[in-house]
């Protein structure tokens, strides 16, 4: 039988010896029962995202086209709620304009016509039903046959420390072939990292592939210094969560994670 998503994130818990909540990302055309809008605690959907994992008491959380006023822009774009793009952003996320926020300037980029050839290669953003909705794993309400189909869950995201994302991420390889392509750090903005790439709402995000981050410099005033996230398509962790007796994770955990630790010794003549 099929896992379903409260055994999943149980398992990933488990696996990561993760302090905070694994989160499941779906859409659903009903507000599920308890959630609130992801502007009723902040602006920034991933900073909301984040406060879901950490903080207990923060409900299910949603995104609709009703309650987007107040989001940030950015996020309101990247999670598939705006089809157009302002023409500035190529210059604010590079440049700069001087026709745009007096000439501020992010310098992501080293050019705006490097950001348009970023941004075609995403695709269009397409969201998985009329209300975006992040909860935790425990949080998320099964069907009759626990399979989760009901809500399109796509993806599972998972924050930890480096120790704990290093072996949640060395699960992940317990049963690729090729090493290059199971884990990527994309450029993005953390929403996107988070949400839009391992949900699949991005037309061309590679497939089974999980999302390590966030990269982008300009959420650094509120994401911990000693987190990661990792965003994991649901396939991927139902495997993950399938593999996890006969891995590293559960047959060596003293190896995955030592009681004790040995300083790292460095020679003078090094």
């Amino acid at each position: 039988m099929s896992k379903t998503i409260k055994e999943i994130g149980e398992s990933l818990k488990r696996a990561g010896m993760l302090e905070t909540a694994p989160l499941c990302v779906y859409g659903s055309d009903t507000i599920p029962e308890g959630a609130v809008p992801m502007v009723n605690i902040d602006t920034c959907s991933a900073k909301v995202v984040l406060a879901v994992a950490v903080r207990k008491d923060t409900p299910p959380v949603y995104m609709g086209h009703d309650c987007l006023k107040g989001v940030c822009m950015g996020g309101i774009t990247w999670l598939g709620y705006a089809k157009k793009i302002s023409p500035y952003i190529r210059y604010f996320v590079s440049t700069g304009h001087e026709n745009f926020r007096g000439g501020i300037a992010e310098y992501l980029k080293a050019s705006p016509e490097l950001f348009d050839k970023f941004r075609e290669s995403i695709g269009e953003i397409t969201l998985p039903g009329k209300y975006l909705v992040v909860s935790t794993c425990d949080d998320f309400a099964e069907n009759e046959d626990n399979s989760g189909e009901d809500h399109a869950v796509q993806s599972v995201l998972c924050f930890g420390n480096g120790q704990q994302i290093r072996n949640l991420c060395s699960l992940i390889h317990f049963r690729t072939e090729n090493p290059f392509e199971s884990i990527i750090a994309p450029f993005g903005p953390a929403c996107a990292t988070m949400i839009t790439y391992p949900a699949h709402m991005a037309q061309k995000t590679p497939k089974n592939t999980a999302f390590i981050g966030p990269i982008d410099p300009t959420g650094n005033s509120w994401f911990p210094t000693d987190y990661m996230a990792l965003g994991i398509p649901l396939n991927m962790a139902r495997d993950m969560c399938q593999d996890l007796e006969e891995s590293f994770a559960v047959k060596r955990p003293e190896v995955a994670y030592p009681l004790e630790r040995k300083d790292v010794n460095l020679r003078n003549e090094i």
